[in-house]
């Protein structure tokens, strides 16, 4: 059997991505989302999601870009005097490699952002992270603790299966960046495999959606969809109403959100996935 988790990261982003997420999971085909506990929108998320019992909502765990929720002389290495992380991600993985970032601070910082998810009323059903930090060792041990401590034991497995990438990415054209980001991932597995038992952590069979980033119109998405081995996959998704908030945030994704949304709701997609027999579910229903 086929069953697939349809995720929209960045939830809180901006009302304008809440919006998008919220009217895929209504109108269209997606079934999960994961909540930034940093995020300028968070309240806004909050209450949206609350009126949508069957949305999956997980934590989409920040460390780099943005502030932290937790105080910055209680996580001295990870961030500035004002609470802001590392701007970009070869900076936080060259600080994290170096040894220059402790452990316990990303461990006290993962922690405050689930609890303040808990704390609006928000049971997390995975985690995830922003950037695919947790595909570093390091990141990845603390999360395996936090986790264990939080109960939170399902968790995206981040190598992707780039045979289905690049066959999606041949009829659409070849972003060889994406494919080269996703390729150093998939060369964790492995570690990361031995982590997840270590742990606890349960994740889905397969994972897709990285090397596409941008550029999942629904033609590719379509194509994502027939392509699914047996098991459990989830695909990553980005969302959202481009609009003059989502600009100001500075995020890459543009109006590349708003072609994903299309995507999501589009019949011929929904087509597919009945014609296949693929089951949707969230994270909840991982076991």
């Amino acid at each position: 059997m086929k069953k697939l988790i349809l995720n929209a990261d960045d939830f809180g982003l901006t009302r304008g991505v809440n919006e998008g997420i919220i009217r895929t999971h209504r109108e269209g085909i997606l079934t999960s989302a994961t909540l930034m506990a940093t995020s300028r929108a968070f309240e806004d998320a909050v209450a949206r999601a609350k009126a949508e019992p069957k949305l999956g909502v997980g934590c989409h765990l920040v460390l780099v870009g943005g502030i932290a929720v937790s105080p910055p002389g209680e996580i001295p290495s990870l961030v500035d005097t004002t609470g802001k992380f590392p701007r970009t991600l070869p900076e936080f993985v060259g600080k994290v490699s170096t040894g220059a970032v402790r452990a316990r601070d990303i461990e006290r910082e993962l922690r405050a952002q689930i609890e303040k998810i808990r704390r609006a009323g928000i049971e997390p059903s995975h985690v995830d992270t922003h950037k695919h930090t947790h595909a570093h060792p390091v990141v990845m041990n603390a999360l395996g603790r936090v986790a264990q401590d939080t109960g939170i034991i399902r968790v995206r497995k981040p190598a992707e299966d780039l045979a289905a990438s690049w066959e999606t990415q041949s009829a659409a054209g070849h972003s060889w960046s994406r494919l080269a980001s996703a390729a150093a991932v998939r060369a964790i597995t492995p570690w990361f495999r031995s982590l997840a038992r270590k742990y606890g952590l349960r994740t889905p069979d397969h994972f897709l959606g990285l090397a596409m980033t941008g550029r999942l119109n629904a033609a590719s998405l379509r194509q994502l969809i027939e392509m699914l081995p047996d098991g459990t996959s989830e695909i990553m998704l980005h969302p959202g109403v481009c609009d003059a908030d989502l600009a100001a945030t500075g995020s890459r994704l543009q109006q590349q959100r708003q072609v994903e949304m299309d995507a999501l709701l589009e019949p011929e997609v929904r087509y597919a996935l009945d014609r296949l027999g693929v089951r949707l579910i969230t994270y909840r229903e991982l076991n």
